[in-house]
């Protein structure tokens, strides 16, 4: 939403100047500049990237259009569903808790967490880790190490989208330019024409330049940032999880190790020690959960 405000703005005070100048705004609209620039940018953008990352920008614009980061009740779920599985860790054998990590999907403590299920990766992220604890040959420093290789890994998967917008961004100056250059030729073609025409055509060109250096620094720019932006805010449930692991491991009790990986949350999403010790009564049992949502 903020994005399509920032440009509604944008454009209002842009436009809104051009004419408070005395200029017309229709020697601006012309459509043949804005195919060249942008049609030129989307091929150079599709020959840059594969097929995985061009989707993935389509994810990626959709979640900074919707502003799509985990809220401090997300955060509350995941540290709920991590709680309860401590729990069962800790009180349960290990074939019993081995029945939860090997088919999530059909476990009564996922199931009552349906937005942990919701997102594939952070599931398998969870059950992964706590299927190494439980084999309890992993040292925690080396259990760390792998967690912050695959968290790297992960951002900079899902930061490739951010990187070919940017890309897309810095080349749009330039094309531009040459969308500006066809139209001076075009003009040159015209040099027995009556002035007001040739000037026409010069003016038109010159809007290729403007729209070159609109686009990228007005538009696309600031979209690239807002993706990155939000897909920072959703690495952050995986550090999350991290850090509620690793204080498992080094033999915190289930309540401090959510403790720890509240403190792993941004400031303006972190849930208070009241909050999440509310969250938790009834042990983070999946049927007390169930009878606080009802």
């Amino acid at each position: 939403m903020t994005i399509v405000i920032g440009l509604i703005v944008t454009l209002a005070c842009m436009l809104g100047g051009f004419a408070a100048m005395g200029g017309k705004i229709s020697v601006i609209w012309q459509p043949w500049e804005y195919v060249i620039i942008l049609g030129a940018s989307i091929g150079t953008f599709i020959v840059a990237n594969p097929m995985k990352t061009i989707k993935d920008c389509g994810t990626a614009l959709k979640e900074a259009m919707t502003n799509a980061v985990p809220k401090k009740e997300d955060y509350i779920t995941i540290m709920l569903c991590l709680f309860s599985l401590m729990r069962e860790m800790k009180s349960k054998s290990r074939a019993e808790v081995e029945k939860h990590i090997d088919n999530p999907t059909e476990s009564a403590i996922f199931m009552a967490y349906p937005k942990v299920l919701e997102h594939p990766k952070l599931l398998m992220f969870i059950c992964d880790y706590f299927r190494l604890i439980l084999m309890g040959n992993a040292r925690s420093h080396e259990i760390e190490s792998l967690m912050d290789e695959e968290i790297a890994t992960m951002r900079h998967d899902k930061l490739k989208s951010y990187h070919s917008l940017v890309a897309m961004s810095e080349g749009l100056p330039a094309l531009g330019i040459v969308a500006a250059v066809l139209g001076v030729i075009k003009a040159m073609s015209a040099l027995d024409q009556p002035p007001e025409i040739l000037g026409a055509y010069i003016g038109a060109a010159l809007v290729g330049t403007f729209a070159g250096i609109f686009f990228s620094y007005a538009v696309v720019t600031p979209i690239a940032t807002q993706v990155k932006i939000v897909r920072e805010k959703r690495m952050r449930q995986y550090i999350v999880i991290k850090q509620t692991l690793l204080a498992l491991m080094n033999g915190a009790m289930p309540q401090i190790a959510i403790e720890h990986g509240r403190k792993a949350i941004s400031a303006a999403d972190r849930p208070t020690v009241d909050e999440l010790e509310q969250a938790t009564l009834g042990g983070g049992n999946p049927s007390s959960v169930e009878k606080k949502a009802a």
